[in-house]
């Protein structure tokens, strides 16, 4: 059972035309990471419960059409909890049977099923992976005893009562009878996960490679880094011709790209099918170009995704950013990434200010947005869904 269809009210402004599964990382959408690694575990048939705009991820499942598995899509209604939304899908497992749940807004680089999967062939009992993170009071804190098997976890713990080791990474394995449970607490989650604490057990399997929770914007660009730093070597689709441009590191360049003479383009990167890169552009490490994009004469990217179908204006600069789809960038725009003094980026989200860590960090544009040419966005700047930002230009007359 695979868990798509909450809305993530920090995930702006992507959230407003998206649910977080179909962010794009590294050449493909979170969605496909997850359905891959879930194949690569053994799984060929999937529950998928789905919500938030739950076309976009039919219409994209529908045209992949993932080769050798199964997908039920399950509508999940209003958004009433995690543990309403796995009630819905109650009836697809029968007694007796044991289901892997996972949440699909979180993904690692390396597959987090398999291992949950062989700590349940080997104990056979009810597992739950759990891994470290940085932000333990964001999360449900877990506590192990020395035998591996979880013996409480308390949800978003306050400072005062202190921080776990580890935290819940959104994958378990649970026999049927669990939906008992949640109904008995009211679908209530946490609630549902204490009785089966304390009634029968929930073993730990314990994750110790790169975790991440896509919570926040900023959390794109390191999605798409964990990713692209696992490329070895360069990959170039037979259609795309190479004359005048250069190249250096794991680029992956997909099938109908053009690329202009004098681009230079440094990997980890990927672009995607039907792009244009036009002359002398820059494209730099870590960068993600969605299909059917259209990139400049002379504009540098750097550290940075864009959805497709999304236009960069000539001798633009793209960094440390996350664009959304159908977006037009004009000539000259560009993003800041960074504080002269160099403190940490702070955002706004929904009004509220969420301190980032990070000293470099541009800005996040929603789909469908215009910005006209030679505007410069500053640190953290989020541009609303269909937002226009007339061009920044002065009139001089006599």
């Amino acid at each position: 059972m695979v868990l798509a269809g909450g809305r993530s009210s920090n995930m702006i402004p992507f959230a407003n035309t998206r649910p977080n599964p179909m962010i794009p990382l590294a050449g493909e959408y979170l969605i496909d990471h997850t359905l891959n690694q879930l194949k690569g575990a053994g799984v060929n048939l999937v529950n998928l419960v789905v919500g938030h705009k739950s076309e976009m991820i039919r219409r994209h499942l529908g045209e992949v059409d993932p080769s050798g598995m199964a997908i039920h899509f399950i509508d999940q209604g209003r958004p009433d909890g995690i543990g309403k939304a796995v009630l819905k899908a109650k009836d697809k497992f029968a007694p007796g049977d044991h289901f892997l749940l996972v949440y699909a807004d979180t993904m690692t680089t390396s597959n987090i099923f398999s291992v949950a999967l062989q700590s349940f062939s080997l104990h056979n009992e009810p597992t739950a992976a759990i891994c470290h993170t940085t932000s333990g009071e964001k999360y449900g804190n877990v506590y192990i005893g020395q035998d591996a098997k979880i013996t409480k976890f308390i949800e978003k713990p306050k400072k005062a009562e202190g921080l776990g080791n580890y935290v819940f990474a959104g994958v378990f394995v649970l026999p049927s009878r669990f939906f008992d449970y949640l109904e008995k607490n009211g679908g209530n989650m946490e609630k549902a996960l204490r009785t089966l604490i304390s009634k029968e057990t929930l073993r730990a399997a314990i994750w110790e490679d790169d975790w991440l929770d896509m919570a926040y914007p900023w959390d794109i660009l390191q999605a798409n880094r964990y990713i692209m730093q696992t490329w070895k070597s360069a990959m170039i689709h037979e259609s795309v011709e190479v004359r005048g441009a250069f190249l250096k590191g794991p680029v992956i360049i997909s099938k109908g790209v053009e690329i202009k003479a004098g681009a230079v383009l440094q990997g980890p990167s990927y672009i995607g099918p039907g792009c244009f890169i036009g002359h002398n552009s820059l494209i730099r490490p870590f960068t993600c170009i969605g299909a059917e994009s259209v990139i400049g004469h002379g504009a540098e990217l750097k550290n940075c995704v864009l959805f497709p179908k999304t236009t960069v204006g000539r001798l633009s600069f793209i960094g440390d950013s996350v664009v959304g789809e159908n977006v037009d960038i004009g000539a000259g725009a560009m993003t800041i990434n960074r504080y002269v003094s160099s403190k940490a980026v702070s955002v706004k989200i929904n009004r509220k200010i969420v301190k980032t860590g990070l000293n470099k960090l541009g800005a996040f544009v929603g789909d469908g947005a215009v910005i006209g040419a030679s505007n410069i966005l500053a640190p953290g700047s989020i541009i609303d869904t269909g937002k226009m930002i007339e061009h920044n230009y002065s009139s001089l007359s006599k």
